[in-house]
């Protein structure tokens, strides 16, 4: 069985006239661009611990295939704005596994689209949770309602935004929890 037991946060940000290349040093800003990337789907595991970017990066070996949740967003257009980010959603029982989830966006700012991705993780797992909210309410009236239940523990996010290159370069954005099952 393969259930991680450590996960990291990373962003990245990178410029060039193709638009791989510019994929390529968003991954090398985010420091995953040495190894083979499996994206996965939106589920924390239960008991997976949080660690830095700095000790998860040192715990990897360049090749090696390693799995994460990525958000990405590229633009060729001046002044475009593009955003990615991640969002995490923890219960408040270790044991029991939360959410991530991703999202992308033009034209938002880093802001707002982390507060996008932070509110649908903790949306998912508030409905996992039993926990009774109002959908039309805002986020951070949620955000209240979902600590308060006792049942979710903690929410964030890690984002990236950039605004095209002036000169129509790609401009590319990467946000990715990554995942090690060591």
């Amino acid at each position: 069985m393969t259930v991680p037991k450590y996960m990291f946060f990373t962003k990245g940000v990178g410029v060039h006239k193709d638009k791989l290349a510019s994929f390529e040093l968003a991954l090398r800003k985010a420091g995953i661009e040495k190894y083979n990337i499996v994206q996965v789907s939106s589920i924390f595991p239960p008991n997976c611990k949080i660690i830095s970017r700095k000790r998860g990066l040192a715990m990897l070996k360049p090749g090696q295939v390693i799995f994460c949740v990525m958000a990405r967003n590229s633009t060729n257009e001046p002044n475009r704005l593009v955003s990615a980010s991640i969002g995490l959603a923890l219960p408040a029982e270790k044991d029991r596994y939360g959410y991530i989830s991703e999202h992308h966006a033009f034209g938002e700012t880093a802001e707002k689209t982390g507060d996008y991705a932070e509110d649908l993780a903790a949306t998912m797992l508030a409905t996992t949770l039993g926990i009774d909210f109002d959908p039309e309410t805002a986020w951070n009236e949620r955000k209240q309602v979902y600590i308060a239940s006792g049942r979710i523990f903690e929410t964030r996010n890690v984002t990236q935004s950039a605004r095209g290159n002036k000169d129509g370069l790609w401009t590319t954005v990467v946000a990715a929890a990554v995942f090690i099952m060591e």
